[in-house]
């Protein structure tokens, strides 16, 4: 194999200037656009990680939230468990009371109404003496007799209270 040396040098020449020109051009462009990309490349992957830890904090958050809303819905309940329980017992005393006063008040009527019987009896007994009074003078019957007569009414009426 025989070199010709004119032509290797002008390979290596121009070798050379393809490289210097490649290095000005493209290489440059080429490195900066990689170096671009990168960084870019870098810059997504610490962006994700750093919402990735955001994420995780909001779950956490929303975790604690969710807790503090269950536990606050559960007070509320057990709370109006203890409002509807006093006020079935308000009811039911209120209730009691109000039964309590119909009692008294049906008592009152009862009297009211046995002391108007009473007070009607006695005006019958009245009414009843006087014709006992006038049966006995038309019979005319001795004072033994009539003062069996007043007892025997006055039994009946006293019975009748």
């Amino acid at each position: 194999m025989h070199i010709e040396w004119t032509t290797f040098f002008i390979q290596i020449i121009a070798f050379l200037i393809l490289y210097l020109l490649l290095q000005k051009l493209a290489f440059g462009p080429l490195f900066g656009m990689m170096e671009k990309r990168r960084q870019l490349v870098k810059d997504q992957i610490q962006t994700a990680e750093n919402n990735r830890k955001q994420s995780e904090q909001l779950l956490e958050e929303q975790k604690q939230a969710l807790q503090a809303t269950r536990k606050e819905a559960h007070d509320i309940i057990e709370q109006a468990k203890q409002t509807s329980s006093k006020q079935a017992d308000d009811i039911i005393a209120a209730a009691r009371v109000e039964a309590t006063r119909v009692k008294e008040e049906a008592i009152r009527d009862i009297e009211s109404e046995k002391n108007k019987a009473v007070a009607a009896l006695r005006s019958q007994v009245s009414a009843m003496s006087v014709l006992i009074a006038s049966k006995i003078i038309e019979k005319q019957i001795d004072e033994k007799s009539q003062e069996q007569l007043v007892e025997h009414y006055l039994k009946e009426v006293g019975g009748n209270q």
